[in-house]
């Protein structure tokens, strides 16, 4: 089995919002519903659900990233400005990461993994990718799969087992 393919989850991180790294490790164990947000998109009304479904599902194992990215040019330049936004309109409690790119290139290693993984990117904002508490990707899903669907609501119910 070659190096890449034995990689989980749990072998990546991402930059916070606030500065340092979020470790994934820190998460073993508990399912994670990454999502690429953007602070000026048809779809920014998916925090609500999105913070609405971290605090519901958090006790059960499950946690909420959000990974605010420009590469569809609807987010804010500044970290600081991204996370006033998230916390003063819609008391975003889960864990931002800074600026990042999810897809091409310059795709944060994680959306890399995916991609390689997988052979999905994100083609919009609020794509979302869920994670098994083992570390290993259970789907993705585009913008119109909503937080509180029925496709992610079956998708989480499993996941977290």
């Amino acid at each position: 089995m070659a190096a890449a393919d034995t990689k989980t989850v749990w072998d990546f991180s991402f930059p916070s919002i606030e500065g340092g790294r979020i470790e994934l490790s820190a998460f073993k164990g508990r399912a994670l519903l990454i999502v690429n947000t953007a602070s000026f998109c048809g779809y920014t009304y998916q925090y609500e659900a999105l913070e609405k479904l971290h605090t519901a599902r958090s006790g059960a194992g499950l946690t909420v990233i959000g990974a605010p990215s420009g590469d569809f040019n609807q987010e804010s330049a500044d970290n600081g400005t991204i996370k006033a936004f998230c916390e003063t309109r819609f008391g975003i409690e889960f864990p931002l990461t800074g600026i990042v790119s999810v897809r091409g290139g310059k795709a944060e290693p994680f959306y890399a993994w995916v991609k390689q993984q997988t052979g999905w990117e994100p083609s919009w904002n609020f794509n979302k990718v869920l994670i098994g508490r083992d570390g290993r990707i259970v789907g993705t899903y585009g913008s119109g799969e909503e937080p509180e669907g029925p496709t992610l609501t079956q998708a989480i119910a499993s996941a977290l087992g």
